[in-house]
């Protein structure tokens, strides 16, 4: 397992100067996003945050080898998989804070800041939404958005069966806090992690800030998401999850997986 470092590490790093405004920690998540990372880094605001970490999904177009060029502590996965990223970074996060950020061009990386803001402003999770006034998904343009109008009606279901007021329980890019994350227990695999964790915030209660973010075009590479696959997976995923109630609090706990205390 990957070595964690404490906020006094971090603090000692060369790399934190004092115009570091966020005690969070920020992580960049990549696989093959070279052209996507030419094009954004100098726009990711890399300085605010008292700690940035990429995870890496064992790139093979120098994805890598940019970020550590630029300074980055880069962690490879061994298991593939954004769930696995999203349990990594908060197995090894030195601070409560935690924000996901991919720099693929769906993201808006003038929107980072803003969701570490509201986890400080004591929210538990902070997510960017699409579907609010103001936001725009990749798909608003084509003639029949089969993502949107999916991801609108998983949301609209799981804010029924859970009381919630959500406009986007899918969206990936977010912040949250990483003691908050550990006890929804997420055991979700590949993208079905944002779903489930809000579905399990709702459930306990969770207080949850959306921002309206803009979903950029893609730049270069491909989305791994496919898109009947995928929603069939949340279809099977929302019924496990309006089956199983909060009995996830008293399962073994994913976090002894990855030594967390």
């Amino acid at each position: 397992m990957v070595q964690k470092r404490t906020v006094k590490q971090v603090e000692k790093s060369k790399d934190n100067l004092k115009e570091k405004k966020y005690n969070s920690t920020l992580f960049i998540l990549t696989k093959n996003e070279i052209k996507g990372l030419n094009a954004l880094f100098q726009k990711i605001p890399v300085n605010r945050f008292a700690e940035v970490i990429a995870i890496d999904a064992q790139s093979k177009d120098g994805s890598k080898e940019f970020l550590l060029k630029k300074g980055l502590r880069v962690i490879t996965q061994k298991k593939m998989g954004r769930a696995e990223a999203f349990r990594i970074g908060c197995a090894v996060a030195a601070y409560e804070n935690v924000i996901f950020f991919s720099p693929d061009g769906n993201e808006d990386p003038a929107d980072i800041v803003k969701l570490a803001y509201w986890l400080e402003q004591g929210y538990d999770m902070a997510v960017g939404s699409r579907f609010m006034k103001g936001g725009r998904s990749d798909d608003d343009d084509v003639w029949l958005p089969i993502r949107g109008l999916g991801n609108k009606g998983f949301t609209l279901a799981t804010d029924i069966l859970w009381n919630g007021k959500l406009t986007d329980s899918i969206n990936g890019f977010r912040g949250m806090k990483k003691s908050k994350f550990w006890r929804l227990n997420p055991d979700s695999e590949g993208f079905g992690i944002e779903f489930q964790i809000s579905i399990r915030a709702l459930k306990l209660g969770y207080k949850i800030k959306e921002i309206q973010t803009y979903e950029g075009d893609r730049i270069g590479g491909q989305s791994t998401a496919r898109t009947f696959a995928t929603g069939w997976y949340f279809v099977k995923l929302l019924l496990r999850e309006l089956f199983i109630g909060k009995s996830f609090l008293r399962c073994v706990q994913i976090k002894e997986k990855y030594n967390v205390k």
